[in-house]
């Protein structure tokens, strides 16, 4: 049977205790709104219908985002860049909410908004953390809530890309970083990244989880996983344990020319920090519309014009043409040429 109580601050508190339930309670301004609220409980508990919505009312977005990165996140291949996702997440209005009270209409408005600077393929990503992090949520953590996105209209996305460097693009952009005028703040892996990047075709996050115990100049041959987990079962895109990559003549120059971290790792720093970098340079460069992962397009489409396919799906680590070919793209002109 419901109890009700008046605080010292004039604010009624509704008290339920029932036999095979959790105490419930919850307080209000008005009486008669902890009556209502109390009758709802105690009919839904009449009707065995009831769940306890009090852990998901008492956690944060915030809460939620932190647990879910250290627990389920930092066991993922791509906890890199998802690590990323999770901070915009985590500097957002909406993570001051309680995960009871968000709704697919609060998701709703912060897609619309979020399209306004930012392509489809992106607010997709970023929404795929939290409806991930609700199913968790709900299936493992036992919150009695909805997936807000479940039922969410997703932006429609065009994942094919075709930018590739035009022109003196890549002369710019080495350039850019090479003098990025920043003292010692300046993050002097950007430049042999992308040189690297370009020469290789490896995926960032790759390349990021790249160390030195990899690399045989002799055999001019670097073996990439994927970024390391707690559980040492890293793992590429593709699910392949590593992937074997030759060297070029100049990504090894690139390799021999560089300092040794401290940490092992050849590239030491992180999926943020080379974003901004990368932005940072192209703005000083000029170059519009270039993201990271382009330079794989641009690795790809190269390396085609010296590999067979099957040579060239080793290297790239793709499964299947298909997805091959969303990576390459020649030009034109250069067709042109092999035809006269």
């Amino acid at each position: 049977m419901a109890t009700f109580e008046q605080r010292d601050n004039g604010w009624w508190q509704a008290k339920i205790r029932r036999k095979g339930y959790p105490p419930q309670s919850k307080s209000f301004e008005l009486k008669s709104d902890a009556v209502s609220w109390a009758r709802d409980i105690e009919n839904k508990m009449d009707r065995s219908v009831f769940t306890d919505r009090s852990e998901a009312e008492a956690t944060t977005l915030l809460e939620a985002l932190n647990r879910y990165e250290r627990e389920v996140s930092i066991l993922k291949d791509g906890h890199g860049v998802e690590k990323y996702r999770i901070g915009i997440w985590r500097a957002d209005p909406l993570a001051k909410r309680s995960m009871a009270n968000l709704r697919s209409p609060d998701f709703a408005k912060w897609r619309d908004n979020r399209l306004k600077q930012s392509a489809p393929s992106t607010v997709r990503k970023d929404l795929a953390v939290i409806s991930h992090l609700f199913t968790v949520a709900i299936k493992e953590w036992g919150f009695a809530i909805s997936n807000p996105i479940k039922n969410l209209t997703l932006p429609k996305e065009d994942n094919a890309r075709e930018r590739r460097l035009e022109g003196n693009e890549e002369y710019r952009l080495i350039s850019a970083l090479a003098n990025s005028g920043a003292g010692n703040r300046v993050n002097h892996w950007m430049k042999p990244l992308v040189e690297f990047a370009i020469e290789t075709g490896a995926r960032q996050s790759e390349l990021l989880a790249l160390k030195w115990t990899d690399i045989d100049l002799t055999k001019a041959v670097a073996r990439v996983h994927g970024q390391d987990r707690p559980d040492g079962k890293s793992r590429t895109k593709n699910g392949d344990k590593y992937r074997d990559i030759p060297l070029s003549s100049k990504a090894k120059f690139i390799l021999s020319t560089m300092p040794r971290s401290m940490n092992g790792k050849v590239f030491p720093t992180t999926v943020s920090a080379v974003k901004q970098a990368f932005v940072r340079a192209c703005n000083r460069a000029g170059i519009e519309n270039l993201h990271f992962h382009d330079l794989r397009h641009e690795a790809t489409t190269r390396l085609a014009e010296k590999l067979a396919m099957h040579e060239l799906m080793k290297v790239t680590g793709h499964k299947d043409t298909r997805m091959l070919a969303r990576y390459y793209h020649p030009r034109a002109e250069d067709l042109a040429k092999k035809l006269a």
